[in-house]
């Protein structure tokens, strides 16, 4: 199968359209992330992964997550998950809990702390987008490209195997 691709040569495989568009997508990706996540650490004293934590929280409510949940959703280990939330719960951002349905799960909370951090966050964040991200394409194709990149997000997604 991998013959079929019409790459023969590494000038080929470099100046190919797929590998070219895949290219700038990742490179456009890994540049607002930094842009982005540091405005977010420079205005807000916190990481961009914490701040996506604080979104996942802020979208679970009040009963809050299992850190299995949150580590799923973040693309980290149960290990990773927990030195950040120890991170977060520390910073004063979230609290654990007893989960009434796993004797020995614990469920993460937003604090008030919490909640006023990922909307001062959110704000600083949203005009960052917009100025980055949504400002530099015409404005007729803005809705058609943050649609197709919930579907390869949502795509990606369903390909990972599931973490334990």
């Amino acid at each position: 199968m991998a013959e079929d691709t019409g790459i023969a040569t590494a000038e080929q495989a470099a100046n190919d359209a797929r590998v070219l568009a895949f290219g700038r997508l990742q490179g456009a990706a890994n540049r607002l992330e930094y842009i982005l996540g540091r405005a977010i650490e420079e205005e807000c004293g916190i990481s961009h992964l914490m701040f996506e934590v604080l979104l996942i929280l802020g979208r679970a409510g009040a009963p809050g997550l299992p850190m299995r949940r949150i580590a799923q959703e973040q693309v980290l280990t149960t290990g990773g998950v927990t030195r950040l939330i120890d991170r977060m719960e520390a910073a004063g951002l979230v609290t654990r809990a007893p989960d009434p349905g796993d004797r020995r799960g614990r469920l993460v909370r937003l604090t008030d702390h919490g909640e006023a951090t990922a909307v001062r966050a959110a704000r600083v964040h949203v005009e960052n987008i917009q100025r980055c991200f949504l400002d530099p394409l015409p404005a007729a194709h803005r809705e058609r490209f943050a649609d197709d990149l919930r579907v390869l997000s949502h795509a990606a997604r369903d390909m990972l195997p599931r973490l334990r």
